[in-house]
C-alpha cells in the first residue's frame, strides 16, 4: 500500500476574475429552508415595520394565508447563495438592474439560486475586473421568487494574465409595468390604514415629491457580522478582519445589502403603505460604509404606475437614497459637478406596491 498524498488542498479559494466567462452557469450550493426565526432575526436587525410582512392577520385581510417574509429578506437569502461562487474575492459589489420579485416566500419554503455570467470587463489597473451575473432564486416548486442582475468588482488571480474580450450587457433602465409580478391572491378591499400606520395611499404621492425619513440607525459591528452569517455571505471584505486589516481601508466593509435593508426600514416613516417591493430597477453602492456610521434615508417619487386590470393597487417607482452621518433634511445626492456627495452611500431605484 502506497503512502497517501495529504498535500492536495480540498478547500476552495473562490473564483477570481479570470475564471468567469459569458455564458458560464453556476448552480450555487446550500439550498436554504426559511424559518420564522429568519424573519424574527431580520426584524431584530432592521426593525422593519411594514404590516404586510409583520402580521399574519393583516396579510390574511389582503387575501394571503399568512404573512410572507420581507421582500429584502428574500433578496438577502437569494443573494447569499451566490457569494461563494461570485464575490468571495470581490473588492466591492457595484450595482443592480432588472430585478423582479416573483412568488412570495414563506417560512417552510426552500430557496435555491442559479446564476449566469452575462458580461466581463477588466479594469484599467489590470488587477481587477467587473463581472456581470444574472441570478435567479426559486422555491422548492421551481417558482421564481427573485431574478436580478448585479455587477461586482473581483480581484484577478494573476495581474499579468491576459484580459478577456470586453462584453458589457445592455441592461434596461427599469422594469416595465407589464413585467411586474402581482400576486394573484392580492385584494386590498379590506386594507386597514390604521393598522398599516398611515392614511396616505397611491393618490397622495406626486412625481418629484421628496420625503426625508427623519429617523437614523447606527450600524453596530456585531449586528453586521450577524447579518453576514445569517445570509451565509462569506465575502472576505465583510467577514474577515484579519485579511481586511491589510487592505485599502484597514477594516471590514459593511455589506451593501445591509444598507439597503436599513434604508428600506427607515422609509417606513413617510411611506408606510408601500407594503410590497415589486422590482429593483437599478442601484449603486456609491461609497463604503463602516461600523459606527449612522444611516439616514430619503425618497423621491420618480413615476406613478397604474396596473392593468387593477383599481385597488398601484405602483410607485421610487429613488431611495441613503447617507451616512447626515440626517438628509437637505436631500444629499450630487454636487454641482454631478458627483455624488461624500456622505451618500446608496442610490437605489425600486418599485413598490401601494393601495389606491
Amino acid at each position: 500500500m502506497g503512502i497517501k498524498d495529504h498535500t492536495k488542498n480540498k478547500t476552495r479559494e473562490g473564483n477570481f476574475f479570470e475564471d468567469f466567462y459569458p455564458g458560464m452557469v453556476l448552480t450555487h450550493a446550500t439550498p436554504r429552508t426559511i424559518s420564522s426565526g429568519d424573519q424574527a432575526l431580520y426584524t431584530a436587525l432592521y426593525g422593519s415595520r411594514f404590516a404586510f410582512s409583520s402580521s399574519d392577520e393583516f396579510a390574511r385581510s389582503l387575501g394571503f394565508n399568512r404573512a410572507p417574509i420581507d421582500d429584502f429578506l428574500a433578496f438577502h437569502i437569494v443573494f447569499g447563495k451566490t457569494v461563494a461562487d461570485i464575490s468571495l474575492n470581490a473588492v466591492a459589489n457595484l450595482g443592480y438592474a432588472e430585478g423582479v420579485f416573483g412568488v412570495p416566500l414563506y417560512p417552510g419554503d426552500t430557496v435555491s439560486t442559479v446564476s449566469e455570467v452575462v458580461g466581463v470587463k477588466e479594469n484599467s489597473n489590470g488587477k481587477t475586473g467587473v463581472v456581470y451575473v444574472r441570478s435567479t432564486g426559486c422555491n422548492q416548486r421551481g417558482e421564481m421568487a427573485l431574478e436580478y442582475v448585479r455587477w461586482v468588482m473581483v480581484r484577478k488571480r494573476e495581474v499579468g494574465s491576459p484580459a478577456p474580450e470586453v462584453i458589457v450587457p445592455d441592461l434596461s433602465k427599469g422594469v416595465t409595468a407589464d413585467s411586474l409580478s402581482i400576486p394573484d391572491e392580492l385584494n386590498l378591499a379590506e386594507y386597514d390604514y390604521t393598522l398599516s400606520g398611515s392614511a396616505y395611499r397611491w393618490g397622495d404621492y406626486n412625481v418629484g415629491e421628496r420625503i426625508a425619513h427623519v429617523d437614523g440607525m447606527t450600524i453596530e459591528e456585531a449586528e453586521h457580522q450577524m447579518a453576514t452569517r445569517l445570509y451565509q455571505n462569506t465575502a472576505k471584505v465583510h467577514f474577515n478582519q484579519h485579511t481586511e486589516s491589510q487592505g485599502r481601508f484597514g477594516r471590514r466593509l459593511i455589506y451593501g445589502g445591509h444598507v439597503i435593508s436599513i434604508a428600506r426600514a427607515l422609509s417606513f416613516n413617510g411611506m408606510e403603505n408601500a407594503f410590497k417591493v415589486a422590482a429593483i430597477n437599478g442601484g449603486t453602492h456609491v461609497a463604503p460604509t463602516f461600523a459606527e456610521d449612522t444611516i439616514y434615508a430619503w425618497s423621491e417619487v420618480l413615476e406613478k404606475i397604474e396596473l392593468s386590470g387593477r383599481d385597488d393597487v398601484g405602483a410607485l417607482r421610487v429613488r431611495l437614497v441613503a447617507a451616512k452621518n447626515n440626517n438628509c433634511e437637505d436631500f444629499p445626492l450630487k454636487n454641482s459637478e454631478g458627483r455624488y456627495q461624500d456622505d451618500v452611500i446608496l442610490d437605489f431605484d425600486y418599485t413598490v406596491l401601494m393601495p389606491m
